[in-house]
């Protein structure tokens, strides 16, 4: 079933470009399920945040595997985990943990090249993903490698960084590449163009937001969300939550699903 899932997450990278949102839970999942997303992915943010803690490995590993699995069983549809940077400090831990999730039915997984605001050595990264190709072999699982010269900068020359890590990360065995803080559109064009595996970019993570028919017409392939859906949705709760402690009013609810409604989401 993995097997299948990865197939036709693989394909969709194929086509014009597509939009992979994320979930951070069972129940945000399966709206998104409902609604037609071909597939969906996760959000490392968004699930650590609905454990009440900050983003950035501040949830057990064991939490994290769990949560994603909830959500793959939670679907029909392929589901990408984020594995931040593949919870270990070698590459046999990383492997471990891909192997885990795929196991658990994840079509595919992002893992980062980062940690504490630095780029990993590309040497180190490489052999990451190494391990995690070795662990899901190609066509069971989509390994979406991520590079943040452009996200956490320090890089001399972000654009040349990642295409240079791009490559190498493609030569270990990278279905596609995750370049997260791009927000110039002819550095994403350019990018498109260099990297020969399709480009992942993140929709609303920059300060300029690029809609995503506009980043299709540049060449990316996929645009995902990451922690974006989780934070528009806490961001109603608490204003929802200020006007109920306010004023006292539900003006929160206009427009909301009735309890019906609701219920029928979840029926299957």
């Amino acid at each position: 079933m993995s097997a299948d899932r990865a197939g036709a997450l693989l394909a969709l990278h194929s086509g014009p470009g597509f939009v992979i949102p994320n979930a951070w839970d069972a129940g945000s999942a399966c709206i998104l399920e409902g609604i037609g997303f071909p597939a969906i992915a996760t959000t490392s943010a968004g699930i650590a945040w609905s454990y009440g803690v900050p983003d950035g490995g501040a949830v057990d590993p064991e939490r994290m595997i769990e949560r994603v699995a909830e959500i793959v069983t939670a679907v029909g549809v392929p589901v990408s985990a984020d594995l931040e940077t593949g919870y270990g400090d070698t590459p046999d831990a990383v492997a471990r943990t891909v192997a885990r999730v795929a196991e658990r039915g994840a079509a595919g997984a992002n893992l980062e090249d980062a940690e504490d605001g630095e780029l990993f050595d590309v040497e180190k990264a490489v052999e990451r993903l190494q391990a995690a190709r070795e662990a899901a072999p190609r066509g069971s699982f989509v390994l979406n490698a991520r590079t943040d010269a452009f996200f956490i900068g320090g890089a001399a020359d972000p654009f040349a960084e990642t295409v240079a890590r791009a490559h190498r990360y493609i030569d270990a065995g990278a279905d596609c590449i995750f370049v997260p803080g791009v927000n110039d559109e002819d550095d994403i064009r350019r990018l498109a163009a260099e990297i020969p595996a399709p480009l992942n970019v993140v929709a609303g993570l920059a300060a300029k937001v690029i809609p995503a028919p506009t980043l299709f017409s540049l060449g990316v392939r996929r645009v995902s969300v990451g922690g974006g859906l989780a934070r528009a949705a806490l961001s109603f709760v608490e204003r929802a939550g200020r006007e109920l402690r306010g004023a006292g009013t539900l003006g929160f609810l206009d427009g909301a699903m009735t309890y019906a409604e609701t219920q029928r989401r979840f029926t299957h």
